[in-house]
């Protein structure tokens, strides 16, 4: 009788083993990504932005490179998107400056998978309408070209892809002609200008070092996925 009075007291008091505690996540990095841009605009004479045009085309090597440190899970990409004008002080004063462009570009893996598109449209009427402009004209002036509307993009790259390449699709512009009727074309040549890019920011978690063995995480093997473009 006395041990079956025991038993149950010594259950009650005997305490469940506590797990060890998980070890905290590492911290997301945000930082300026490792980037090629084959056609640099220019630095904004206001914003000191650097601009880098994108331009169309479908062979991802011809792109705007973004590269990505060895991470864990997938990447947040960042960045503005912005439209091209070419600006005329005369047209401005003429009340004939007046234009809307409609931008695609998209965001492909290196093997030409299409990860995202973004899009950015604006009006132009007035100097007031462009974001900046941007240094490097002739007589050390600023330059005709620049950088019109401004939409911030975000994309989540899988984790997989090791660098993006950013080109575009296709431009729509509408102007008004001589008998002030709206004309509109749609540009998908290859190796045309057509948007610009600033502000590229990149957000990630950094890959813990490998056991065993130096040097960054990679892919093993080929996934063999189609152009869905």
């Amino acid at each position: 009788m006395a041990a079956a009075i025991a038993a149950p007291v010594l259950a009650q008091t005997r305490r469940p083993q506590r797990k060890p505690a998980a070890p905290p996540p590492v911290p997301l990095n945000k930082e300026a990504p490792d980037m090629t841009c084959p056609t640099p605009l220019g630095v904004g004479v206001k914003t000191k932005a650097a601009f880098c045009e994108i331009s169309t085309g479908r062979d991802p090597a011809a792109g705007v490179i973004i590269r990505f440190p060895p991470h864990r899970g997938p990447v947040t990409l960042s960045f503005n998107l912005h439209n091209r004008h070419l600006y005329s002080e005369e047209q401005v004063k003429a009340k004939r400056a007046y234009a809307r462009y409609t931008a695609t570009i998209g965001v492909l893996a290196l093997d030409n998978t299409l990860i995202s598109r973004a899009v950015v449209q604006n009006e132009f009427r007035t100097a007031a309408d462009l974001v900046d402009r941007v240094g490097g004209g002739a007589g050390g002036g600023v330059k005709a070209v620049a950088p019109t509307g401004s939409e911030p993009v975000t994309i989540t790259v899988p984790e997989a892809e090791e660098a993006v390449s950013v080109l575009g699709e296709k431009l729509t512009v509408e102007r008004l002609d001589d008998s002030n009727m709206f004309d509109s074309r749609t540009y998908t040549q290859a190796d045309r200008p057509i948007a610009d890019v600033s502000n590229v920011m990149i957000e990630y978690r950094p890959a813990p070092p490998a056991k065993g063995r130096s040097g960054g995480t990679g892919r093993s093997g080929g996934r063999g996925r189609g152009n869905s473009r």
